[in-house]
């Protein structure tokens, strides 16, 4: 198993955009991944030093980093330290083995397969991938902060799923990309973040960043998103994704689905926002999108606290998938598509040279 380095260093999130959550330290030929440790947030602030290949697989695999375009992006860096050790190809490899839903990571990995030259130029360009996505990022949010802007003002509450934030992406994050938009040009809003089980990305992560940068956030626990409707406190959901198909079916976080029915009765907006490499135009419909299973321990022992039986038996599928059928619209970084068909979502894509189309 790789190690890797632990240190604590304090950050200030004042200028929330800033956050090095993930970093390449030094050169191209001795150079190391940085990144932070997002299973101790928000009570610590741990920094891991990956040095080897096995510990950024690691890091991936028990969610150190996590987030869809977050794995790319260390994964991007992770072949770079790969070639370091003259194994390049068995690094590709290897990292694509560490989470099989999240279809960044698969397209980062073939992004710096398609490298030519030496580790110059493929740290040139796992560092193109990571900007490419602090871009995207931001044009995710300033397609879509009006949806935010335009609430009524009796219904001015946005419900979020997980976290698809900064911590999740190399920016502002996908989701959470237009909120930061919209309260930067000073819209009065309301965030209400699912605490997410059984990992609480909502609770350690969505509410942490959100509450540090300024904006209006209220933590509930999964099962009230209903009644939060129903006191018609939300005006829209916003969620990212892990991995959408062809026809617009979305997998993300476990407790997605069952969002976008709420949503549908109550008869609530549901958008998904994503960039174009979380598309697989490979995958017909969400029944092919591979799903990933946790370790019972995540639930029986979350957080090192028993809350089952010892041996009982578990079933933990890490994500579900929305049927295009309830999703409003997606979002992405050439704009909104309204209608989520495959037809319009290939012609949305249409000038882009997508490698999974």
């Amino acid at each position: 198993m790789g190690i890797a380095i632990e240190f604590e260093r304090k950050f200030a999130m004042t200028n929330i955009n800033t956050l090095d959550h993930i970093q390449w330290v030094g050169n191209a030929q001795t150079g190391h991944l940085r990144l932070l440790d997002q299973t101790r947030l928000p009570g610590e602030q741990i920094f891991l030093d990956c040095q080897d290949v096995q510990s950024v697989w690691d890091a991936i695999k028990r969610l150190s980093i996590r987030g869809a375009p977050a794995i790319g992006i260390a994964a991007a860096y992770g072949c770079v330290i790969g070639a370091q050790q003259n194994q390049f190809n068995e690094a590709c490899e290897h990292l694509a083995t560490s989470r099989p839903t999240a279809v960044n990571l698969f397209w980062a990995i073939e992004q710096m397969q398609q490298v030519t030259g030496g580790i110059e130029n493929l740290l040139a360009r796992a560092k193109e991938i990571h900007e490419e996505d602090i871009a995207m990022c931001r044009s995710i949010g300033e397609h879509a902060a009006h949806l935010i802007e335009e609430l009524p003002e009796d219904r001015r509450g946005v419900l979020t799923h997980c976290n698809a934030g900064l911590l999740a992406t190399g920016g502002i994050g996908t989701a959470t990309a237009p909120m930061y938009v919209a309260h930067e040009r000073g819209a009065k809003f309301k965030v209400y973040a699912d605490e997410t089980r059984p990992l609480l990305q909502g609770a350690r992560l969505t509410s942490f960043e959100l509450q540090q940068a300024g904006i209006d956030v209220t933590l509930i626990c999964d099962n009230m998103a209903a009644q939060v409707m129903r006191e018609g406190r939300i005006g829209m959901v916003i969620t990212g994704s892990d991995r959408i198909a062809a026809n617009g079916d979305v997998a993300n976080k476990i407790g997605t689905y069952g969002v976008a029915i709420l949503a549908k009765y109550h008869n609530i907006p549901f958008y998904v926002a994503a960039p174009g490499s979380t598309y697989d135009f490979s995958l017909a419909n969400g029944d092919q999108i591979p799903i990933e299973l946790r370790d019972a321990e995540e639930i029986t022992e979350g957080f090192g606290n028993r809350t089952a039986p010892r041996n009982i038996q578990t079933y933990s599928p890490a994500f579900d998938v929305t049927p295009a059928s309830l999703v409003t619209a997606l979002i992405t970084e050439r704009g909104i598509i309204s209608e989520v068909n495959t037809q319009a979502i290939r012609e949305h894509f249409a000038s882009i040279n997508n490698d999974h189309a």
